[in-house]
């Protein structure tokens, strides 16, 4: 019996049985065929998390024509057939499926065939920086039309369900909220103006599709912008949905564009549990919990406490697809966890920004997207393999040989696995960094592998083993640049400031305004110090993802770091950095200068062996400095094909 029982019981949506109380919340990931239609790459996504074990699968679907096929789309019969693969595929391991009605900013206007930014009323959308148009009368009943038929379609297509969001910002919200909404009109005004569109909506679902056939709704119980919703009016706007036959709420928080960061690292899980809380008080259907729920563990903890209903998993089944099964079996040590890193977000922002057509990806499930392409077999010939370097292109590589059923010694020369991981995790919010080092340390002695720590790697070594394949993973160190100056005992690296090997001064100057000169400076002002980044390129952070650069940026003011660009560093000394900008001598004071302007691959080790053994693969920072998501696929690539 699972130890977590009310994670695993049923419930009901309407007339709609679930096996279990967890839900894949809608997720863009530009699957789709070209063309909008629903092909094997989407199915084998979506079927991927359905054998994983969770109850309901919701999924964007386009129910008016977007241009951008980022989404599939139902707003055309022609979509069915697709559809209906999808939905047997999914049935087929007793999970349900809903579509998610994603009405987003944009649409191709039916009587001239152009593309329009789209809106209740003209006002300014930072999300895709223009002042879209103004819907009229006659293109918002329209709407309700294409939505009516998109509920047919989605019945026809074997869908259990429709989810309809009412929040984010996304466009019936920007009806409903009065930040967006100065209508005049019918459509605008009162709340119950606001919510027409919506309301005419799902009457026109239950028209077209049946009385019977469930519709869930996602609220953003918290707008966090200014003018917006707070959580009084949205406990209204739920209680109105609830009275219109709606059968779920699905509560999230925020808009993309506010201030307040919602899915970032430095969010802490399940913060915005208290939202779905307080809407459960006002209805009496079920409710879903979201947000930065990545364990099964606090997933059963709100159950249990009564604050909702289901629980809805996003980023965490692009993670690991097997989180509900892994949970049911008593191997949640197991579950490789979502880190936050948001990487899957920023790939979609950035392609929408620019009108491509983006896929999304995991930065630790190099899987995602490739399901059938990325399978792992057994080795038709077992062969001995020793992986050097426990970080996560190592341990990665190390897990996927020995599944296959290689014999794997995976040598480590610290006292524990990580890696570099072992230093990102340490600056403030980090954290999540540290479970997945333990997370893919459970994973690659549950898979059999030899784990040798404290053991360096010589060319003794290596042939006193013998292996048949030897990979390297070893990592890089910080690159230290050529700058008069740059050996003097008031200089330290970034690395050496976050694993405290070393004391700084009162004041310091970080140069490098990268990542690791972000977290280094964070980590330096958390201590009391007083901190200036210097930075040669023209802005701060421009190797954090667009979901997460602003949060750091604001945080970075909130607690005082003066942040320069433009900067050309050109010598060190005793008291501090000369420099030069747009021309000009510069000087900054400081106490300590840190270095952070990158880091340079581990070489020798791969010459030294030359002859000695095969020639061995390198994968991850030994070969480029790059980020988690290139080291653990490119473990997981080699490992597949040794």
């Amino acid at each position: 019996m699972t130890q977590f029982t009310h994670l695993f019981e049923p419930i009901k949506v309407g007339n709609v049985e679930l096996k279990n109380r967890m839900v894949m919340l809608a997720i863009g990931t530009g699957y789709p065929e070209p063309d909008g239609t629903v092909g094997d790459c989407f199915i084998n996504f979506c079927v991927e998390r359905a054998r994983g074990g969770v109850g309901l699968i919701i999924t964007p679907f386009a129910p008016f024509d977007m241009a951008i096929p980022v989404i599939p789309g139902l707003y055309d019969d022609r979509f069915i057939p697709g559809a209906r693969r999808l939905t047997d595929a999914v049935h087929a391991y007793g999970t349900k499926i809903a579509p998610q009605f994603l009405g987003q900013y944009f649409w191709v206007n039916k009587e001239n065939g152009s593309f329009e930014f789209i809106a209740p009323s003209a006002v300014f959308n930072k999300m895709i920086g223009t002042t879209p148009k103004a819907l009229t009368v006659e293109e918002i009943h329209r709407l309700v039309d294409e939505y009516g038929e998109a509920g047919r379609r989605a019945r026809e297509a074997g869908f259990d369900a429709i989810e309809l969001p009412l929040g984010i910002g996304y466009l019936l919200n920007r009806f409903i909220s009065p930040c967006t909404n100065k209508r005049t009109d019918e459509y605008g005004g009162s709340l119950e103006n606001r919510m027409k569109l919506s309301l005419e909506i799902i009457d026109r679902i239950h028209r077209q599709a049946g009385e019977d056939y469930p519709i869930i709704c996602r609220v953003s119980a918290e707008e966090f912008m200014e003018g917006g919703h707070t959580l009084e009016d949205s406990k209204k706007v739920v209680s109105i949905l609830e009275a219109a036959g709606v059968k779920a709420i699905d509560v999230e928080a925020g808009w993309h564009e506010c201030p307040v960061p919602l899915v970032a690292m430095s969010v802490p899980r399940g913060a915005f549990v208290y939202l779905a809380e307080e809407i459960k008080k006002v209805v009496n259907v079920p409710v879903v919990a979201a947000y930065r729920i990545n364990t099964p563990e606090l997933a059963e903890q709100i159950l249990a406490q009564g604050k909702a209903d289901l629980i809805g998993l996003g980023r965490a089944l692009l993670a690991d697809p097997e989180f509900p099964n892994k949970a049911k079996e008593g191997r949640s040590d197991e579950i490789r966890t979502c880190i936050a890193c948001s990487n899957c977000l920023d790939n979609l922002l950035t392609g929408y920004k620019s009108g491509t057509v983006p896929s999304a990806f995991c930065s630790v499930n190099p899987r995602m997207g490739k399901e059938a392409e990325y399978t792992i077999e057994p080795a038709r010939v077992v062969k001995k393999v020793l992986v050097v370097g426990g970080g996560p292109g190592g341990m990665e590589a190390a897990r996927v040989a020995a599944l296959r059923g290689h014999q794997v010694t995976l040598c480590e020369k610290g006292e524990e696995l990580g890696g570099q991981l072992r230093v990102a995790c340490l600056p403030p919010y980090k954290d999540e960094l540290g479970s997945l080092i333990k997370n893919m340390a459970s994973q690659v002695r549950t898979a059999g592998v030899e784990v040798r720590l404290n053991t360096e790697v010589t060319s003794e070594l290596v042939e006193k083993e013998n292996p048949d394949v030897l990979i390297l993973a070893i990592g890089a160190m910080p690159l230290i640049p050529d700058i008069p100056g740059v050996g003097q005992d008031n200089v330290v690296t970034a690395v050496d400031v976050i694993m405290r090997r070393e004391d700084v001064g009162e004041t310091a100057i970080v140069v490098g305004g990268g990542m690791i000169g972000c977290e280094a400076a964070e980590f330096l002002a958390a201590a009391g110090k007083k901190v200036t980044i210097v930075e040669m390129l023209p802005k701060i952070g421009s190797d954090y993802g667009a979901t997460y650069r602003h949060v750091v940026l604001r945080r970075l003011r909130e607690i005082g770091i003066k942040m320069e660009t433009n900067v050309m560093v050109e010598e060190i000394t005793d008291r501090g950095v000369k420099a030069k900008r747009d021309g000009l001598a510069k000087f900054f004071p400081g106490d300590t200068v840190v270095l952070a302007v990158g880091f340079k691959p581990i070489k020798g080790l791969g010459e030294k062996l030359s002859g000695k053994v095969p020639a061995p693969y390198s994968i991850g920072d030994c070969v480029e400095p790059r980020k988690i998501k290139e080291a653990i696929e490119e473990g997981f690539r080699l490992a597949r094909e040794i």
